[in-house]
C-alpha cells in the first residue's frame, strides 16, 4: 500500500452494527482520489466490536485497529492519531452521524485556506429536539468564553495536521476544545 496522506482516525465504543457501514462509506468517498488509511480506535467496548473489527481488517486492507482500555472518546482520538502514519488526519465519529464525503471537501479548505484545522458543522442533526436545543445553548456558552470561531463543537467530523494536534496538551473532553487549543498554540483553524 502506498504511504498514505491522509488518515481517517475513528473512535469507537460499543459501535459493532455501525462498523462496517461507515468503513464502506470512508471507503467509497476516498478510494482513487487519495493515498489513505482508516485507524479505528476501540475503546474498551464490551459488545462484538474489537472481533469484528479484527474480521473487516481481512476484508478492508487500509483498515488499522489499536484498542485501549476505556478512557473517553478523546483518548481514543489521541490513540488513533499517535497510530496513523500521514501528515493529515481526519476524524469521525463511529455512529454514522458523520457524512465520509464531506471529508474530502475539508481536506480542500484546509489545503486552500492553509489552515492546521477545519472542523466541520453539523446542518442536518439527526438528534431529537431536546438534544438539538441543549446541544445549541451549550455551543453558546462555549462560544461565548472561548471565542474560538466554533459553531458546533461537537461536530466529529475534522481535518487537521498530526503534528499540531499531538503538540496541544491531552485531557478528557479535550475533542470538545480542539479549535480553541489549536489556537492557543498559534495554529490556523477554520470551518
Amino acid at each position: 500500500m502506498t504511504s498514505p496522506v491522509l488518515s481517517v482516525c475513528v473512535p469507537v465504543f460499543n459501535e459493532t452494527e455501525n462498523l462496517e457501514p461507515l468503513i464502506r462509506e470512508i471507503v467509497a468517498a476516498l478510494e482513487g482520489r487519495l493515498a489513505y488509511e482508516i485507524v479505528y480506535a476501540n475503546d474498551g467496548s464490551t459488545d462484538g466490536t474489537l472481533a469484528a473489527l479484527v474480521t473487516l481488517k481481512v476484508k478492508y486492507p487500509h483498515l488499522r485497529v489499536v484498542t485501549q482500555t476505556r478512557s473517553g472518546q478523546s483518548f481514543a482520538v489521541r490513540s488513533a492519531v499517535q497510530a496513523a502514519k500521514s501528515e493529515w488526519i481526519a476524524t469521525l465519529d463511529g455512529d454514522g452521524q458523520n457524512d465520509p464525503p464531506d471529508i474530502m471537501n475539508l481536506c480542500e479548505r484546509a489545503h486552500q485556506g492553509g489552515v492546521d484545522l477545519v472542523g466541520g458543522l453539523r446542518l442536518k442533526r439527526q438528534d431529537n429536539l431536546g438534544k438539538r436545543i441543549s446541544t445549541k445553548i451549550g455551543n453558546g456558552v462555549r462560544q461565548f468564553i472561548l471565542r474560538d470561531g466554533c459553531r458546533d463543537t461537537g461536530c466529529g467530523l475534522k481535518v487537521f495536521r498530526r503534528a499540531a494536534f499531538l503538540d496541544i496538551p491531552s485531557f478528557a473532553a479535550m475533542h470538545r476544545f480542539l479549535p480553541a487549543l489549536f489556537q492557543m498554540r498559534g495554529y490556523k483553524t477554520g470551518f
